[in-house]
């Protein structure tokens, strides 16, 4: 049932209206704004009807109270004194609707009615929006191998929690991936997500990032500024990279986590911060704890639950299910029709070590669409430098027919010093290369 706060000075109107309201909500009432504000901190209220003119406090600044700490919370204001100006300005201000007084209760029910209304298919939609933006999330997380799923089902079990989780995993596996969708599956899912990359900022500069200062801190602080911490405030904060931070920033941070509270630099006043805590790191950060390198109370406090994300090489089933998808977003971008991959590309994907993981791959399909003249991708479009990795024995023979074999042959010739030696690197014997350059007229 729906709660709805009655804010008027005029006893008779906040027990008529009380009366009215009654059969179909949860009605409470307040006399003026400070007993409203009392009610609303202690109440989910999702509509508040407030008088205009009221001692004290009057209903536009109690509207842009509750506009500002309720956002979600709709406000209809109330007034015998109705004008224009006052209407254009509580509308400006948030304020749901302007009604008249006298009241008009069989009006006022059809438009608390409608407001609630509303107020529930809005709730709806922002809860599917969250949903659909969750599952995307995860989607982006592509593969189907046995490490692959284990990531996902970790990441649906984790996310509804408020626990803090660290990712661990190789630089390109997709870690700020993981994070997302661990943010956008929880409940904070339409709070802030706010990253911070630690390798990115030196020392002097990280303290400053993460819990704000004050004006005068330091040279060059001439306003207070808000730190990541405070930015995230009610969402999600994602420290990328955690192994970076210095010892003394380390000890900063694990106050932070335990007196859920920051203190900007320069000031001694905590100010008390609601975020859940997501770190990521490609060290074994275990070994960094052995080493002195990283606090192993931190270390504790981080590691609640934890996502281990798998190198690219050991994921070789998902390879074409990634290349299929990196083409799907490539193709609008690059303004390509590009169909897919030969079978050679695949089996030289394979074999290649993506020490970039990912975001290697990522990178090089990227590269192939715009290189290539065809609409499928072929050897002739694969990077030199993943085609020098492959192994010099059997791996690519049979050879490929057409196109590929002959840009394969043309590279392992490019690269080698002989016939004899690009003959053992593409596997087959040298009269079988003696044949295939004859074939395709290569010099």
């Amino acid at each position: 049932m729906s709660t709805v706060l009655i804010v008027d000075d005029d006893k008779a109107t906040r027990e008529g209206v009380a009366r009215t309201l009654r059969s179909d909500y949860t009605v409470l009432t307040a006399a003026d704004a400070d007993a409203a504000m009392a009610l609303l901190n202690a109440n989910a209220v999702d509509l508040v009807l407030t008088d205009l003119r009221m001692p004290g406090r009057d209903g536009l600044s109690l509207l842009r109270d509750v506009i500002t700490a309720y956002p979600n919370t709709l406000v209809i204001l109330l007034s015998a004194y109705g004008s224009v100006e006052s209407a254009v300005e509580a509308m400006k201000d948030g304020a749901y609707d302007f009604l008249t007084k006298p009241i008009h209760l069989d009006h006022l029910e059809l438009v608390v009615r409608r407001a609630l209304k509303q107020k529930h298919l809005e709730s709806q939609n922002a809860t599917l929006r969250t949903q659909l933006a969750g599952q995307s999330a995860l989607g982006r997380l592509q593969g189907t191998s046995e490490a692959m799923q284990r990531v996902r089902e970790r990441i649906r079990q984790a996310a509804p929690t408020p626990a803090t989780v660290l990712i661990q995993g190789p630089s390109g596996t997709g870690k700020e991936l993981v994070a997302r969708a661990l943010h956008s599956l929880s409940p904070r899912a339409n709070a802030p997500f706010v990253a911070v990359h630690c390798a990115a900022l030196a020392p002097s500069l990280l303290e400053s990032e993460l819990f704000g200062h004050v004006k005068g801190a330091f040279t060059g602080a001439n306003e207070n500024r808000k730190g990541r911490f405070e930015l995230a405030n009610g969402g999600t904060l994602f420290l990328d990279e955690i192994s970076e931070i210095d010892l003394g920033t380390q000890v900063k941070l694990l106050r932070v986590l335990e007196t859920r509270s920051v203190e900007p630099v320069g000031s001694a006043e905590p100010i008390p911060v609601d975020i859940r805590l997501i770190a990521a790191t490609n060290r074994n950060l275990s070994e960094w704890v052995k080493q002195g390198k990283f606090r192993e109370d931190l270390y504790f406090r981080l590691n609640v639950i934890d996502v281990v994300l798998p190198p690219l090489k050991a994921r070789g089933d998902d390879l074409p299910l990634l290349c299929d998808a990196f083409v799907r977003e490539f193709n609008p971008l690059l303004g390509r029709s590009i169909l897919g991959f030969d079978a050679e590309v695949m089996r030289v994907f394979r074999a290649y070590s993506w020490p970039g993981n990912v975001r290697e791959l990522r990178n090089t399909v990227e590269r192939m669409m715009v290189l290539s003249k065809g609409d499928r991708l072929t050897l002739a479009d694969v990077p030199e430098n993943i085609l020098n990795e492959h192994p010099q024995a059997g791996v690519l023979s049979p050879l490929a027919t057409g196109n590929d074999e002959a840009a394969l042959i043309r590279v392992a010739l490019r690269e080698t010093k002989s016939k004899a030696e690009a003959a053992r690197r593409l596997g087959i014997p040298l009269r079988t290369l003696y044949r295939r350059l004859k074939t395709y007229g290569i010099q």
